[in-house]
């Protein structure tokens, strides 16, 4: 059955943090616009202009999980699916959101990875700016939160939860898809309800 929307609530169990649902997001709330990523500030958000490359995020306490031998689409149980609804202006500020809340009840930036449907997300963006090599040696690395858009799902090994923000393009189906095999445990999509459900259907 579809997915009926709920008030924002984070609480860790067995199977992780869950994230459920906003009702009645808007996409027009002013968010601050960090700068350049720095010990002093760890969590990814809009990278403010400048020549800087960001500096690395400092590590927090919890050990970032490996992708083990036996980590396969076919050998593990499939992930919870939380549905965050916004409008496609909004999905990148409900995403961000999203991972604020999963790193304040204690996942570990690299346990996350943040998916977008159309436009890149900025921080994506930002990190291109420097090159494709270092940018997927980001994502080898695996210790801090790795956005990427659609069109490199291929590249993207399994992480704990898989983030996407249905913010345009013609592939959500696809990328929905590949992101539910992506994602260890929870995967959590902002975006229109109805068209995320059609997509989902009873999975959601």
């Amino acid at each position: 059955m579809p997915l009926i929307p709920e008030e924002p609530q984070i609480h860790e169990s067995a199977q992780g943090p869950r994230v459920t649902p906003a009702a009645g997001r808007t996409a027009s709330t002013p968010r601050p616009v960090p700068g350049p990523r720095s010990a002093a500030t760890p969590r990814p958000g809009r990278p403010g202009p400048g020549p800087a490359r960001p500096a690395p995020p400092a590590q927090r306490p919890h050990p970032t999980p490996g992708r083990s031998q036996t980590d396969t689409p076919e050998n593990r149980s499939a992930p919870q699916i939380q549905l965050i609804p916004a409008s496609a202006a909004g999905a990148l500020d409900a995403a961000d959101e999203a991972v604020d809340l999963l790193l304040d009840s204690g996942r570990a930036p690299g346990d996350i990875l943040v998916l977008t449907t159309g436009e890149q997300h900025p921080w994506a963006a930002h990190e291109l700016t420097f090159g494709e090599s270092a940018y997927w040696a980001q994502h080898e690395a695996g210790d801090d939160v790795f956005f990427a858009g659609a069109e490199a799902a291929d590249r993207l090994r399994t992480r704990p939860v898989v983030i996407v923000a249905v913010n345009g393009g013609d592939t959500v189906a696809g990328v929905l898809t590949g992101a539910r095999e992506r994602a260890g445990a929870l995967l959590i999509v902002c975006g229109d309800p109805q068209s995320i459900n059609a997509v989902l259907g009873a999975a959601v």
